[in-house]
């Protein structure tokens, strides 16, 4: 059992807080993505949980044991670092098994548990090829199955993902995933890409400014924002300023009544108004626009509209797509079901 277990966790960098008062709980055998933006702190918290950086305040626990004063080498954690870090003069299978052989394990014992995670990593007979003789998938396959050498009590990973090419991405994100399910191992990756939390992982915790702005589910966190924040850095959002009353949203003066689908997380008073673009239609009543662009993107079309100084989206099926063309005038809906309100 791996609940992990952070209590009002901060790191600071002189007047800096890189990560400010963090406390979560993670059960056992979750995949966690922190998510957030360049200098958000969701690096010095990955450091933090590896024992690479000491907190400034805050207990980390794992399975009830603190081990805040733990160094590093005795967490036993496995970790995939960003650069990949692989020795060149050693052969893919010493590799892999580099950190059981610094442990003093067995010559043989080695051999094996590299041949095993070869296997499972998709590289059965590669073991004895060097690093500049794989691809870039090759490569980011064996930092992993590096990392879970010494069956980790939990598996961290900084941007793991980053250097690879579109495809091949998004394929090592369902591989990675998939992984991790097989062995049940508690995973924190760290990542700047939406997409790829909301592919791989079970809790998505979106950090901004050393801090955590929402955790939950990916769904959750792209169909129920937190904040402002949260809902434009999640997928794409059009937020809009409104004004929220007695049962309804003024926007721009146009007054759309609240359904009991609505989220309201706002006070009344100025307001902010998110909604996802797959839930704004085209209608001929609403609030006015004048389309501006149209693009098909092949499995969807994107309309952009002009509202006043704001640009809104809307998102269509191919079938869908509606008939409208660039300088029409047009009027705007939103579904009740994909409407937030949010502080402003």
């Amino acid at each position: 059992m791996t609940d992990l277990s952070l209590q009002g966790l901060s790191k600071r960098f002189g007047d800096v807080a890189a990560v400010d008062d963090v406390s979560l709980e993670i059960p056992d055998g979750s995949f966690v993505c922190l998510l957030g933006p360049s200098g958000c702190g969701k690096t010095t918290l990955l450091r933090l949980l590896a024992g690479l950086e000491t907190p400034s305040a805050g207990r980390l626990l794992v399975a009830g044991e603190d081990v805040t004063e733990t160094p590093a080498h005795a967490r036993r954690f496995g970790m995939v670092f960003q650069s990949l870090a692989l020795f060149p003069h050693l052969t893919v299978a010493e590799n892999v098994a580099y950190p059981l052989s610094i442990r003093g394990r067995p010559k043989a014992e080695c051999r094996a548990r590299a041949e095993e995670l070869l296997a499972l990593v998709q590289l059965e007979g590669m073991g004895g090829r060097r690093i500049h003789q794989l691809s870039g998938g090759q490569r980011q396959r064996v930092a992993i199955a590096r990392g879970l050498a010494i069956a980790p009590r939990l598996f961290l990973l900084d941007e793991p993902l980053s250097a690879l090419d579109a495809n091949l991405r998004e394929h090592m994100q369902v591989e990675l995933r998939q992984l991790q399910q097989r062995l049940g191992v508690t995973t924190v990756v760290v990542t700047h890409d939406q997409k790829e939390a909301l592919t791989m992982a079970d809790i998505v915790i979106v950090m901004d400014q050393g801090r955590v702005q929402q955790v939950g589910p990916p769904m959750e966190v792209y169909r129920d924002p937190a904040n402002a924040f949260v809902a434009g850095f999640i997928g794409t959002s059009n937020l809009l300023p409104c004004e929220l009353g007695e049962g309804e949203i003024a926007v721009s003066g146009h007054r759309i009544a609240l359904d009991p689908a609505d989220r309201v997380k706002a006070r009344p008073g100025a307001a902010m108004l998110s909604v996802r673009p797959e839930d704004v239609r085209i209608a001929e009543d609403g609030l006015p626009g004048r389309v501006s662009f149209v693009r098909d993107l092949g499995e969807s079309v994107q309309v952009m509209i002009d509202h006043g100084d704001r640009e809104i989206t809307a998102l269509y099926a191919p079938g869908a797509r509606p008939e409208v063309a660039v300088g029409q005038e047009v009027g705007l809906s939103f579904a009740p079901g994909g409407r937030v309100v949010l502080p402003a």
